[in-house]
């Protein structure tokens, strides 16, 4: 009786946008019993920085989850996402919580109390943690870019279907809130209401100098430094290369060194182009060539990309064009007219506007014709349900089925992103090869598809090797 009451409990859970409901047995016997806590699934919040805590945040509001444990390489960090959770939870009228506290991630997999992991490291060891959760049997909800490289995003994707557990990719602008305007603009691309797509152009910011050197300095008591470079090139402590020390809400220096991610080009391209592929049906697929040209800073603390313009051509004649000059947002253009989206809180910055023009042209979902975001036809091309991203990996896990943004997707948006990025370096026209994830031809290319770890402790393919997945 005990099970049945737990399996009605799943099917009322997840009753919205599926169907038949599948167990998992990769789901611990702990949650099926009278004393199950709270039937709830355990999580463990993995870095606790200006991301982890919006993460975090949004994981404690969630009815399936509890979180159990947070971890991070800053002990400052660490115990501001223990009270963060303490703090929600004893809010809430409880007594006696303890989120337990981890210094290394492998502690956090070792343990199991723990059911699935929330990674939000920065982007160079993303494919790093992800893929020894997924080794270890943890569900996995990962930040995007969902890996830094190329052949991470391919490692990530063979370990996840290897080992069967539920990953899903940060990518937020698939699911209905909070920025449901993604998903009517590519409902109505792909089910087409602009006619025959030509062209995506794409707005992402661009990241500028600091104006300051990268000056070495003594590694603070409270950061394992060695730990936190991971598979990144050994280099000294620069503090405006890791993360501020004394604010956990400041932008970090990670973002803008090329050793711990590629730029603006994976950071917000990975959030648009995915959302592209998604309307022009090449979510599996990929590019035909890259062509990419982008500016590159010296002797300054930023060394991703600043200024950018990106052409990926796509089959049937589509072209996607990424420049810094366009609005933020993304505009699908058609024979038949265009449609634009964006994330309504970059609109309501914007100044007030004086008039129903300005008012419209600012609009976070907005067409050439009205007409065209009208709601779609019984046998319409329609995106299976998500009111919240996060709580929709809960349910996947629950329901034993793929999320919103399974990795076979994410992989490929990054896949996408990281050649523009190869392009940028290289600076010449690639051929992409969708079917072999490789570039055609070129060796110099292909080389910087990945990159060597930079000891065998934090090689991702050694890793998998050793849980003998091939």
């Amino acid at each position: 009786m005990k099970s049945q009451s737990r399996r009605r409990f799943i099917k009322a859970a997840v009753s919205s946008g599926v169907g038949l409901v599948v167990l998992p047995s990769i789901l611990p016997s702990r949650l099926f019993g009278a004393d199950a806590p709270s039937k709830k699934i355990n999580v463990a919040q993995i870095g606790c920085g200006r991301m982890g805590r919006s993460d975090l945040g949004s994981m404690l509001t969630e009815p399936l989850a509890r979180v159990a444990a947070v971890c991070d390489l800053d002990s400052k960090r660490l115990a501001a996402g223990k009270q963060m959770a303490e703090d929600y939870y004893k809010e809430r009228g409880e007594s006696g919580v303890n989120v337990k506290t981890y210094h290394d991630y492998r502690d956090v997999l070792a343990s199991p109390e723990i059911d699935a992991v929330v990674v939000t490291v920065p982007d160079h060891s993303h494919a790093q943690v992800a893929i020894a959760a997924a080794i270890a049997g943890k569900h996995v909800y990962v930040q995007k870019p969902v890996t830094y490289s190329i052949t991470e995003a391919i490692a990530l994707r063979k370990t996840v279907e290897a080992k069967k557990i539920i990953l899903q990719t940060g990518s937020q602008q698939r699911s209905e809130r909070p920025w449901g305007s993604f998903r009517k603009a590519s409902e109505a691309v792909r089910n087409g209401r602009i006619g025959q797509l030509r062209t995506i152009k794409i707005g992402i910011s661009v990241d500028k100098a600091s104006g300051k050197k990268p000056l070495p300095t003594a590694v603070p008591a409270n950061l394992d430094y060695e730990r936190w470079l991971g598979s990144a090139p050994e280099q000294p402590y620069v503090e405006g290369r890791v993360h501020p020390q004394e604010s956990l809400d400041d932008r970090p220096g990670w973002i803008t060194t090329e050793d711990f991610g590629l730029g603006m080009i994976t950071n917000w391209g990975a959030h648009h182009v995915d959302i592209a592929q998604w309307a022009l049906g090449q979510e599996l697929g990929g590019p035909l060539t890259v062509e990419a040209q982008a500016s590159f800073l010296q002797n300054d603390l930023v060394t991703v990309h600043t200024t950018y313009h990106v052409e990926l051509r796509y089959p049937k004649d589509v072209t996607l064009i990424l420049d810094n000059h366009f609005e933020t947002g993304i505009r699908f253009e058609g024979d038949e007219g265009w449609v634009f989206c964006t994330r309504s809180g970059e609109v309501e910055a914007a100044s007030t506007p004086n008039s129903r023009a300005d008012r419209l042209a600012r609009l976070p979902l907005r067409a050439s014709d009205p007409k065209l975001l009208s709601p779609l036809g019984e046998n319409a091309v329609r995106w299976i349900p998500s009111k919240s991203h996060y709580g929709n990996w809960l349910e996947s896990i629950i329901a034993n089925r793929p999320p919103i943004a399974p990795i076979q997707q994410s992989a490929r948006s990054l896949e996408a992103c990281a050649a523009a990025w190869i392009s940028m370096k290289l600076k010449r026209k690639l051929t992409w090869a969708a079917a072999t994830e490789m570039f055609v031809g070129d060796d110099a290319a292909n080389a910087l598809r990945g990159r060597q770890a930079r000891k065998p402790e934090y090689d991702c393919e050694l890793a998998m090797k050793r849980a003998g997945i091939v």
